[in-house]
């Protein structure tokens, strides 16, 4: 009996410490010193365990640092900035490029940043190509920061956004390097070849962003993509 409760507690406590570092690594709590994968580089386009380093990347402002380093993006780190209720920023960064497109952003999560870069850089510009004969130069966006709950689902009326905390980015169109401009408000169910590649640059960030709606999601998406590395996944 007492063997049996011994072999019990041993695995009861295995699994305790198992889960719980997998929830330290999902929440990038362990600094990329203590952490068992190598620094995010953004030019690897099949990164291992990409989620957990980019966890990292949003938490450890060091690991911020070196990452937007890379010339894949260009972005610099902002002083943290605290609002009532539960808003503001830590940790973050702006934009001015990222995978060879201008992408004009004044504060988001360094997670979010990596991951667009690398989405950019690795799919939207071959997809572009692809699909449109051309790359992109510039992607239009519809903001990161801003306090409030979460638009267009009932029952998280009363929860703070991923925007609240500049941990998400909306995306509305891809200028192309031949003049034209792929609107998701427009094209998401237009032109075939504009439409498939909007299609197919949505359904890959689902490997970069935890949540990843699209206009498929409800009505108020019809005209953006949302993206955020927040706690829920979602790829609609």
């Amino acid at each position: 009996m007492r063997r049996r409760r011994s072999r019990f507690l041993r695995m009861t406590l295995t699994a305790l410490v198992s889960f719980a570092a997998l929830a330290g690594l999902w929440l990038g709590l362990l600094p990329q010193v203590l952490n068992p994968f190598p620094p995010l580089q953004l030019a690897d386009s099949s990164p291992w365990f990409l989620d957990f380093r980019l966890a990292i990347v949003n938490r450890d402002r060091g690991a911020c640092v070196d990452t937007i380093a890379d010339p894949v993006i260009a972005a610099k780190p902002l002083v943290d900035f605290y609002e009532k209720g539960g808003c503001g920023w830590k940790n973050a960064v702006s934009i001015r490029t990222a995978g060879g497109a201008e992408l004009s952003v004044a504060q988001v999560s360094c997670g979010v940043a990596a991951a667009l870069a690398m989405w950019v850089q690795h799919e939207v510009q071959p997809l572009a190509e692809k699909h449109l004969g051309s790359r992109v130069t510039s992607i239009s966006n519809m903001g990161t920061y801003s306090c409030r709950n979460i638009i267009g689902r009932k029952f998280f009326a009363n929860v703070r956004s991923q925007h609240a905390t500049a941990n998400a980015i909306d995306v509305a169109g891809f200028k192309l390097a031949d003049g034209r401009y792929i609107s998701v408000a427009r094209d998401w169910k237009g032109e075939a070849q504009k439409a498939a590649f909007l299609r197919a640059v949505h359904k890959r960030a689902c490997a970069y962003f935890r949540v990843s709606l699209s206009p498929d999601f409800n009505a108020a998406h019809h005209d953006h993509f949302h993206f955020d590395r927040g706690y829920m996944s979602s790829c609609k």
